[in-house]
């Protein structure tokens, strides 16, 4: 899904297909689109997950700029728990990646000026919003950029405990 066809014009992509997306995201339909701007390089967002009723696929893309894509994997029982995943997202790749539910998700900003898109097959509610810190060392994540911006919110979210034992799905 990530071919652009260029001509004298400029490019068309597709971003977005259902017949190509649905075995992927469990024949759920989009309930809603964000759009993120992230003004500063080594921005972090995240990272975040959604619990309960509210257990969501995501489809994220950047749409300009670069980011560096963090998945956690959450699900109690998986064969990845706890496993992370990096992806560089970037609108010169035209490149997207799926979340799946359970999973926490999290980005760092490579430019300036960062911008990503998400599809969810869920809405927002913040009740069932949980989050893990970033720099939790049982992740041991690697960010390629000293953080340099962050919200209080998400800088506030705890470590994994050694007794987490995933979220039930």
């Amino acid at each position: 899904m990530n071919s652009r066809l260029h001509d004298t014009r400029g490019s068309f992509s597709r971003w977005y297909c259902s017949k190509q997306m649905n075995s992927l995201i469990d024949n759920l339909p989009i309930r809603q689109i964000n759009h993120s701007i992230n003004i500063h390089s080594g921005t972090v967002r995240g990272l975040h997950y959604q619990l309960g009723p509210q257990l969501e696929y995501k489809i994220i893309r950047c749409i300009k700029g670069e980011v560096l894509d963090a998945v956690v994997d959450l699900r109690r029982n998986s064969r990845t728990f706890l496993q992370v995943v990096q992806v560089m997202l970037s609108a010169t790749k035209n490149n997207a990646l799926v979340v799946p539910p359970g999973c926490a998700h999290g980005f760092q900003c490579i430019e300036d000026n960062s911008q990503l898109m998400y599809l969810h097959t869920s809405e927002y509610f913040p009740e069932f919003e949980g989050g893990v810190n970033v720099n939790d060392p049982a992740l041991n994540i690697t960010w390629p950029l000293p953080i340099k911006d962050q919200s209080e919110r998400d800088s506030a979210f705890p470590f994994l405990t050694d007794n987490f034992s995933g979220i039930l799905l």
